[in-house]
């Protein structure tokens, strides 16, 4: 048997190398200021924080905000919606995820774990879907099977602790970080 032996790298080997080396960092020059754009501009940045009188939400009413250019649902609850939705079961849920940035990944979406205050639910109005905003339900203009958002596009229904109950969005909304200032002023971000 005759043992074969690997040729000696040449002088052109090393330049096919190198250049290929200089190419590759070049390409990742020229695109970083592509990259670079992609983050969120200054003025969304500005908005990372904000700070929300709550004091003239009625029971049942819900007032939306403007949180890094998101639409920010505030929701003061009444006492039934508030029953309701501690009846719901965890295994009735599409998404069993709190999706709570106040609390670890892990926890569960039982009303408890989506709410600091029982009376408050403040989530991001963005369907999880895809993207879509959903419209608030009312007992004037009921939304839904849930007494909570729909989101029109495709049907994706939340109820009342913004948690997805049917259609084809795949998790619930989510629950930013926020803490209550006072009784009636909230800080989110």
């Amino acid at each position: 048997m005759a043992e074969t032996t690997a040729p000696e790298p040449t002088r052109r080997d090393f330049l096919y190398i190198a250049t290929g080396g200089v190419a590759a960092v070049g390409a990742a020059l020229a695109a970083w200021p592509f990259i670079d754009q992609m983050n969120p501009s200054s003025a969304v940045l500005a908005l990372s924080s904000i700070e929300a009188d709550i004091s003239s939400i009625q029971l049942g009413q819900q007032v939306v905000f403007n949180w890094r250019g998101h639409p920010l649902f505030v929701r003061r609850r009444t006492p039934q919606e508030i029953a309701q939705s501690k009846a719901v079961p965890l295994s009735a849920l599409l998404d069993p995820v709190a999706r709570n940035a106040n609390l670890p990944d892990s926890a569960q979406a039982t009303d408890a774990d989506r709410v600091i205050n029982p009376e408050w639910i403040i989530v991001v109005g963005v369907c999880t879907h895809l993207g879509c905003t959903p419209t608030v339900s009312t007992p004037q203009v009921p939304q839904g099977e849930y007494g909570g958002w729909l989101c029109h596009c495709h049907g994706s229904q939340y109820d009342v602790a913004g948690r997805v109950r049917h259609g084809p969005a795949p998790q619930n909304l989510a629950v930013p970080p926020y803490k209550f200032l006072s009784p009636t002023k909230i800080k989110v971000g």
